[in-house]
């Protein structure tokens, strides 16, 4: 049977968008649609035990499972396998969708929310040698990246001053006649002002002139590329423009209420650019999701967040970043670009994002991870086997999509599908983290076929049960005036971005999608 051309589709949801009560239910059965495809939490086992324990229901520092472990024998080795990741020097895949705002947003969104634990946040007492199992995240979407993921940190952060005009804000410097978060460093060390953050992955290890530019953000990967720090950047400035929308609307209100309240509606706000600008863009579909709390209210899927192991592992996207990034008018090597945010001071905020969203990314899938990137695929494969994952047989089938009959039925692809085959007794043996990077890309959207149907069903269950949205709380007072208005005019990045850069955006192209793009 033939597929309905893109184009019919679009003109078939666009009648249904147009009035009003049936897009609400279209957007709640399509909602509810994709969130019913696998069980609803709370999953009975965690990484912690391979059997039902009263930790494993409750101790949320270890990873939550969607399958039991599993002792998978005869399997190739990493290192071997690596190889179908490997970008073959000067033909890199670039996706047809996608600009490079994608994976940056991608990036900022999972380093806040799902965080495997790196070594260097292992707790004392706590095995080293399972900190792959466990995560240091607090499982809502809270903006830690921002805030901070403990009271101590976001206390660090904020400014916390009495004056009128400066309440409610968190601490930033103006560099010319741009803000930005402070610096980490002072004088050529730590600032002890910062001492109970996070230490910046890999910080340890750059040179004193990436150093004395690393910023003092909530998040210890913030500061990793400058696009996530230009993220980061630009929610800053939001709250603290909020902040003073709020004051001049209470000013009987305290530093702390102030605050909290501009923390409530950033936190929103990033829930809906999640739903309406970031899915949206990843769905194939050509119908406009939106973020409609109330989908949630009554909805059975609607339990406390536990990130899963399985989540953690198939948000490894290295294959999205291309060779070159452009910011101004050079493109730079990706490697150039770790850890070095003098390219955002250089530029600014607006020809940060201008530049990002002018660089088309690269197609996520096999054989186009970029060569510095390498490793990082390595070593998901060895967390893939140290966490005893099923086979992505076994995750096609609890997610409801058809098991691979054959490794065609994985990739299209005769030299991915002929490596697969010599690596593997069978289809029901690939890795579950090989298995998702090989698997063909669905027409229309930027992503493969397992990833996307894990990506809907987590962002809709995790997203829309955020406490914020909850049916007594999501109501204008809790974000007060100024900041339900702002809720209700965000639908994406480029909103905000209007907000928060002098004389607005004007007609500069800011967008996950390209405008080149055509459907499939």
């Amino acid at each position: 049977m033939s597929r309905i051309p893109y184009s019919v589709q679009k003109f078939q949801f666009s009648i249904a968008e147009a009035i009003p009560p049936l897009a609400t239910l279209v957007n709640r059965f399509a909602i509810n649609r994709v969130v019913k495809r696998a069980r609803t939490r709370p999953h009975p086992l965690s990484t912690e035990r391979d059997y039902v324990s009263w930790s494993g229901l409750t101790d949320k520092r270890w990873s939550a499972r969607h399958l039991p472990p599993q002792t998978r024998d005869n399997l190739p080795e990493p290192e071997v396998l690596q190889e179908l990741f490997r970008r073959r020097e000067g033909t890199q895949r670039l996706c047809p969708k996608s600009t490079c705002l994608f994976p940056a947003f991608a990036q900022y969104l999972t380093d806040g929310f799902i965080r495997t634990e790196s070594e260097h946040l292992t707790p004392e007492g706590q095995d080293p040698k399972l900190h792959l199992k466990r995560n240091t995240s607090n499982h809502d979407i809270d903006m830690c990246t921002l805030y901070g993921r403990t009271p101590a940190q976001t206390d660090a952060l904020r400014l916390k001053s009495s004056d009128p005009g400066l309440k409610g804000r968190l601490k930033s410097q103006m560099i010319g006649d741009e803000e930005y978060p402070p610096f980490l460093y002072r004088d050529g060390a730590p600032d002890p002002d910062f001492a109970v953050l996070d230490p910046p992955l890999g910080g340890a290890d750059q040179s004193p002139e990436k150093q004395a530019k690393l910023f003092a953000v909530g998040g210890d990967r913030v500061n990793s590329v400058p696009q996530v720090a230009m993220l980061n950047t630009l929610f800053l400035r939001e709250h603290n423009r909020l902040a003073g929308e709020i004051e001049a609307a209470h000013p009987d209100w305290d530093d702390d209420r102030v605050f909290e309240t501009a923390r409530n509606t950033v936190i929103v706000i990033f829930i809906k650019i999640i739903v309406e600008d970031y899915i949206n863009h990843i769905s194939p579909l050509p119908f406009t999701l939106r973020a409609d709390p109330s989908v949630a209210w009554n909805a059975p899927w609607n339990k406390p967040n536990w990130i899963t192991t399985e989540f953690s592992l198939l948000y490894r996207w290295h294959a999205l970043i291309p060779d070159k990034i452009r910011w101004g008018d050079d493109l730079h090597p990706v490697h150039t670009t770790f850890m070095n945010n003098d390219l955002l001071i250089r530029h600014g905020l607006l020809k940060g994002f201008a530049g990002i969203c002018a660089t088309q990314a690269a197609e996520l899938g096999p054989r186009n991870t970029a060569e510095p990137l390498l490793k990082v695929e390595l070593d998901s494969i060895k967390q893939d086997r140290f966490c005893q994952l099923a086979g992505f047989s076994d995750y096609c089938n609890y997610m409801s999509q058809n098991r691979p009959v054959s490794f065609r039925a994985i990739s299209s692809d005769p030299e991915v599908s002929d490596a697969l085959a010599r690596h593997y007794d069978g289809p029901r043996d690939v890795d579950l983290h090989v298995g998702l990077f090989c698997e063909d890309r669905v027409p229309n959207s930027p992503l493969p076929n397992l990833i996307l149907v894990f990506v809907a069903l987590d962002a809709f269950s995790q997203a829309l049960t955020n406490p914020l949205l909850s049916q007594h709380v999501f109501k204008r007072s809790t974000f007060s005036a100024p900041g339900w208005s702002a809720i209700r005019q965000t639908q994406t990045l480029r909103d905000v971005l209007e907000r928060n850069v002098t004389g607005g955006v004007g007609d500069t192209f800011i967008a996950m999608t390209r405008k080149e793009w055509v459907p499939e």
